[in-house]
């Protein structure tokens, strides 16, 4: 007596689910220069490693003597697999099948799937095309529901113990716009994707107003306007290979240490190029990524939301092949000053490194808050407020570099309680504001009394002006090292083989989880 009939059986029905919607709309998939959720995993994940989880989960239709006739597959694919060799679990929507629409799914393998990392503690990979609800199933079904997110703890739960990577692959609304900002990464693809709460049908009979849906939640608008989105890529390709390098920084969970590379780039090597990089005129602008790339490991830095909240650059990178956080005030935009977009990027980046134990670098040019009536107006005080919180509620080993200017209470967020590891170039700055805005306010009588303004002003402001060199403050033990720009690399990597020494005492979940 054999199974073979079975197993036979169970072939026929892996291959129909392998027939996703039908040629017809696998075409049409294509035709909107998208690939199907079977072909994104096939790029994604290493050759022949996924394992499918629910792949007979489906609609089936027989005939009188019980013999299948037809079979929709469950629009959601399910399984783990390997990226660069590390096991993660994956999750799909198939477009080809309802339009991915979340409650036309057949059971909850999205659910299985986040239980399945959270209890085997693998990161979550997530390729969004589909959205939360459809009006077809209320024909289907015959009656309406009330709204809950099932399992929402679960995905909270997630956000504390493992990575979550969310790429947007097509037109999503709904639940699936939730599911992809609730992530640790998350990306879109220009001109193919598109995230909104409701699409234009819904958006046009709302408003009355008809609205391309590119030009309603395109990936220029999440990624660089409203920043509910990371990072955006120019095709499919390219997301996967984002979503690989991403997760080459981080552990599996937070139980693990950020994985090392080998390194061939040395400990001891000295740029003369950051000798001269910041200029002496105060007012001018220069480039922090020309700061950023000589003192970590050679190609290893890795931006973070490069469109959003443009006065601070965040990105992962590696010293002396350990994986770090990277964070820097960018003076081209707002001078570097701390607006509410920035602040917002802030928050989420320190809490990322602090979940997974990623000990991070503090490149200090600050200004302190933006000011005027539309940061006021955008509430960058409360946002900013946010931002220093979580900086002094992470426990990661952190290390700032007072490379410039370090002004008031934003200025105050370079570091934290407990040792402020602290080293400054020649060309640093601080105080509770800068001289020249400073002067007007403090000797406002004295100024406004002169015979002429302009020139006491200038008197009072070349009077301070022996006060500000960071040798003074370094007189006063106030600042605990003023060195050399070309030593910061070796500074750098004799602190992160110190900072991966403390890490393994730090591991594990902290008492909250990150804030999308």
């Amino acid at each position: 007596m054999s199974w073979q009939d079975e197993i036979d059986e169970i072939k026929r029905r892996e291959a129909l689910a392998e027939q996703m919607g039908g040629e017809e709309r696998i075409q049409r998939q294509h035709d909107n220069g998208r690939l199907t959720v079977r072909e994104r995993i096939d790029k994604l994940v290493d050759k022949d490693s996924f394992n499918e989880i629910g792949a007979l989960a489906g609609k089936a239709e027989y005939d009188a003597e019980g013999n299948l006739e037809n079979f929709t597959p469950s629009n959601f694919v399910l399984g783990t697999a390997e990226i660069n060799c590390r096991r993660v679990v994956l999750g799909g929507d198939d477009f080809t099948v309802r339009g991915g629409a979340a409650d036309a799914k057949v059971g909850d393998k999205s659910g299985y799937g986040e239980q399945y990392a959270l209890e085997m503690r693998l990161p979550l990979v997530r390729l969004v095309d589909g959205s939360g609800g459809s009006v077809k199933t209320l024909e289907m079904v015959g009656h309406s529901y009330v709204p809950a997110l099932k399992g929402f703890e679960k995905t909270m739960q997630l956000m504390g113990v493992v990575p979550v990577v969310c790429a947007c692959m097509g037109s999503v609304a709904g639940l699936g716009a939730v599911r992809v900002t609730i992530s640790h990464f998350s990306l879109m693809i220009k001109e193919t994707s598109q995230l909104f709460v409701a699409g234009p049908p819904v958006v046009e009979r709302g408003f009355g107003k008809p609205v391309e849906k590119n030009e309603l939640g395109g990936a220029q608008i999440h990624a660089n306007l409203s920043g509910a989105v990371d990072n955006e890529v120019d095709s499919e390709e390219e997301a996967f290979e984002t979503i690989k390098r991403f997760l080459s920084y981080l552990p599996q969970n937070v139980w693990q240490a950020p994985p090392r590379i080998e390194s061939d780039d040395p400990v001891d090597r000295r740029d003369e190029s950051l000798l001269s990089v910041i200029p002496r005129d105060r007012r001018q602008m220069y480039e922090i990524r020309d700061i950023i790339h000589p003192i970590v490991d050679k190609e290893s830095f890795f931006e973070i939301n490069p469109g959003y909240g443009n006065s601070l650059v965040v990105g992962l990178a590696r010293l002396n092949g350990y994986a770090v956080g990277i964070m820097a005030n960018d003076t081209c935009y707002e001078g570097g000053a701390v607006n509410a977009t920035a602040s917002e990027k802030m928050m989420r980046f320190v809490d990322l490194c602090d979940t997974f134990h990623l000990p991070t670098v503090n490149l200090v040019d600050n200004p302190g808050f933006l000011i005027g009536i539309k940061a006021e107006e955008e509430g960058t005080v409360r946002l900013g407020s946010r931002a220093l919180m979580a900086v002094y509620q992470s426990t990661i080993p952190w290390v700032s570099f007072l490379i410039r200017r370090c002004y008031g209470v934003a200025g105050g967020g370079h570091g934290r309680d407990g040792l402020n590891l602290r080293y400054a170039w020649p060309s640093a700055d601080w105080g509770s504001l800068p001289i020249e805005g400073g002067v007007q306010a403090a000797y406002r009588r004295d100024i406004e009394a002169a015979e002429n303004p302009d020139e006491r002003r200038r008197e009072l402001e070349g009077m301070l002006e022996q006060y500000r060199s960071p040798l003074r403050t370094a007189e006063a033990f106030g600042i605990e090292r003023v060195i050399d720009p070309r030593d910061t690399r070796p500074i750098l990597c004799d602190w992160v083989n110190l900072a991966n020494e403390i890490i393994p005492t730090q591991l594990g979940p902290k008492s909250r989880t990150p804030r999308p």
